[in-house]
């Protein structure tokens, strides 16, 4: 059982919060690469981006499942069921994952081609997504084994795992983006390529470090593949849901950034430009969101109501702190942030000003975050599914109003962050003081 002091916390948070800072500069490199490259191969990606993220989110709701489960029967002195629910979750995210990359050569592109007005932005997203596909092999079972140790509380492994992956990213990157005299210059399909073989990478090592571990030997993990139906039901029902969250979620950003599109390529540019720079905000909260998961589902599990709220306050205030750490730059220098993800100077004075205008609602995502996995992590799943949905449903129609009735500027076009993030704080706030969640059992 976790220790509720601050350092506890970070012990826990910190590698998470590593990790994330990794994957956000895998994330930042490709953009400032891609656009360095060419700006078509930076919109496209960047799209497609925002198509394979969706994809994954219907992966990691069955491994935030497993997480949420593992962190409960640990609370519940009750680990035999361990074994069961990690293989589970594999099988489920094997058969996800392979469903999807069907979808992605066989329906995909008929979609792309169906609502992009630029021919050579839905191109470079059809081979960018063809080859990407491939990855969620490597995801599937990378998110599974991340949600066991993040459920335990070993987080500094998944540390070791993204800087490998960082790092080959990286290099791969700009050999196969740029080329040398050995390989050609491959632009947007080698940003492809470079990410799909670090996911590889990582997944391999991941699966070494997993298998000398002493805690999964306790667990039996690799002595024998245990699964039963009861098992899959109960994944099922918790992680349906949260992936149903995530599609939800990313497809509405994803129709958001296809609807800037229409209105032209340099608020799609300059929209990009902001999503990649976004990145750095979510690493204390991605971070701290999963260590909420954790500290909620063990507590809730023991039955121990009092130690959640006083977790919940400690997480709140420790996620601020490092949100401020992170992402202060975007009030402080934004021209310096700008300038990393894409140096031309046509675009900086536009995103400058939605940069600063977007940081306030960051503050808001990062306690709504808190408030949302909390409800995530006593296992209310449908619950957080229909708070999705509404904030969502009002997003959206704030979105259409704006981009095409209003035909609004840019800068008021992303207002629709604040109106997004706020609807989800209200509403699990909400349902956190009002309802019974206290007195009942996932």
């Amino acid at each position: 059982m976790l220790n509720l002091n601050y350092s506890t916390i970070l012990k826990v948070s910190i590698p998470l919060m590593a990790s994330t800072f990794i994957q956000s500069i895998v994330l930042i490199t490709d953009s400032s690469f891609l656009s360095r490259y060419d700006t078509l191969a930076f919109d496209s990606a960047g799209n497609a981006g925002l198509i394979y993220m969706t994809f994954i989110m219907a992966i990691k709701g069955f491994g935030d499942s497993a997480h949420i489960l593992i962190a409960k029967n640990i609370g519940k002195n009750n680990e035999k069921k361990i074994s069961s629910i990690f293989w589970s979750t594999i099988i489920l995210n094997l058969i996800t994952s392979i469903l999807l990359i069907a979808i992605v050569f066989f329906t995909i592109p008929d979609i792309i081609n169906s609502y992009i007005k630029s021919q050579e932005i839905a191109n470079g997203q059809i081979s960018y997504l063809k080859i990407r596909s491939y990855g969620l092999l490597f995801i599937t079972i990378s998110i599974v084994i991340n949600s066991y140790l993040m459920a335990i509380g070993k987080t500094s492994i998944l540390l070791i795992t993204s800087f490998i992956i960082a790092i080959s990213n990286i290099l791969l990157d700009y050999l196969l983006i740029f080329g040398n005299n050995l390989i050609p210059q491959m632009g947007i399909e080698g940003a492809a390529i470079a990410s799909t073989i670090s996911e590889g990478i990582g997944a391999l090592f991941i699966i070494l470090i997993l298998s000398l571990n002493k805690k999964q030997k306790s667990h039996k993990l690799f002595k024998k593949i245990k699964y039963d139906l009861n098992t899959f039901k109960e994944s099922i029902k918790i992680g349906f849901p949260i992936s149903m969250q995530g599609i939800i979620g990313l497809s509405t950003w994803t129709i958001f950034f296809i609807w800037i599109e229409q209105i032209g390529e340099y608020e799609l540019t300059i929209s990009q430009t902001i999503r990649s720079i976004y990145f750095l905000a979510f690493i204390p909260i991605f971070g701290f969101a999963a260590t909420t998961k954790t500290y909620v589902g063990q507590y809730y599990g023991k039955g121990s109501i009092k130690e959640i709220i006083i977790s919940i306050k400690r997480i709140l205030f420790l996620s601020l702190l490092f949100l401020l750490i992170f992402f202060h730059g975007s009030i402080l220098y934004p021209d310096k942030l700008i300038s990393i993800i894409n140096p031309n100077k046509l675009y900086i004075n536009d995103t400058i000003d939605i940069l600063i205008f977007m940081s306030g609602s960051i503050l808001i995502y990062c306690i709504s975050s808190v408030f949302f996995q909390t409800i995530n992590g006593v296992g209310k799943t449908k619950v957080t599914f229909y708070i999705e949905i509404i904030s969502v449903l009002i997003y959206i129609i704030s979105a259409y109003i704006l981009i095409k009735i209003i035909k609004a500027d840019i800068f008021w076009i992303w207002s629709v962050e604040y109106i997004y993030f706020a609807s989800m704080g209200i509403l699990s706030y909400i349902y956190l003081i009002k309802m019974k969640w206290k007195t009942q059992n996932i």
